[in-house]
């Protein structure tokens, strides 16, 4: 599992600058954290991140790989604005069962347990990325890329975009594919028969359908053509299924 990292930004403009650049809507952080991206002007994923309340701050709970180019891209946004922006010490430890004091349960799904932010970091020993693979829950550098359309990756199951809110980077290109398009393409969980390695092409009838991301034992995430994805699947020598066709 990819370490957590935990940015801290205040200011009087702090909630307001927020609102104007991210997916979600901070007007929900009153009942708690807040899973949101920030995208391109073009509606392609940057980076997906927790909001957590912190008195008149908000954490920033992001991947640890990504924690210093987005705390540098928020400094190009922030022009003017009374906002600070800080790159704390502070870790996640993450777990499943009763949840610690002063934790919160993840704001993307409640099989993914709960965070405390504080002094130490890791996790409990939960296999993570099997319930990801179990519930279709995209990780930032696997099924999360520059290439990535929050949609296609299951944003809107996962808590992660407000369509009512006002305007944010990328919203007119989200919208429309909320309103005016069928999706084509997205992630969908997979059954595996036979070994398969994360990468792989995924074919149908000879035809490129997908590609194969997150495997967990007989189950993997998969970014598939919809229209393709049909019937039995081939990635290297395993057979790809559906769960409505397996």
């Amino acid at each position: 599992m990819i370490p957590r990292k935990i940015l801290r930004l205040g200011g009087a403009d702090v909630q307001h600058f927020l609102q104007n650049l991210v997916t979600n809507s901070l007007d929900r952080l009153g009942d708690g954290p807040v899973y949101a991206a920030l995208l391109t002007p073009q509606g392609k994923f940057i980076c997906d991140f927790i909001l957590i309340e912190d008195g008149a701050d908000i954490l920033l709970e992001v991947a640890e790989p990504q924690a210093a180019a987005l705390a540098q891209r928020l400094t190009m946004y922030r022009l003017r604005a009374d906002v600070t922006i800080d790159v704390t010490d502070l870790q996640v430890l993450r777990g499943t069962g009763p949840a610690p004091e002063g934790a919160f349960t993840d704001p993307r799904h409640a099989a993914l347990g709960w965070h405390l932010i504080g002094a130490e970091g890791g996790t409990d020993g939960t296999d993570f990325d099997a319930i990801r693979v179990a519930h279709c829950i995209p990780e930032t550098g696997i099924e999360l890329t520059p290439d990535t359309f929050i949609l296609e990756a299951g944003f809107e199951h996962l808590n992660g975009v407000d369509f009512r809110k006002g305007c944010y980077v990328g919203q007119e290109v989200t919208a429309r594919m909320k309103h005016k398009t069928e999706l084509r393409k997205g992630l969908r969980r997979v059954t595996l028969e036979g070994p398969a390695t994360p990468g792989t092409e995924i074919t149908a009838e000879g035809k490129s359908v997908g590609t194969l991301h997150s495997v967990a034992g007989d189950q993997a995430i998969a970014y598939l053509r919809l229209d393709r994805a049909t019937g039995a699947m081939q990635a290297g020598e395993a057979r790809v299924f559906l769960p409505e066709d397996s």
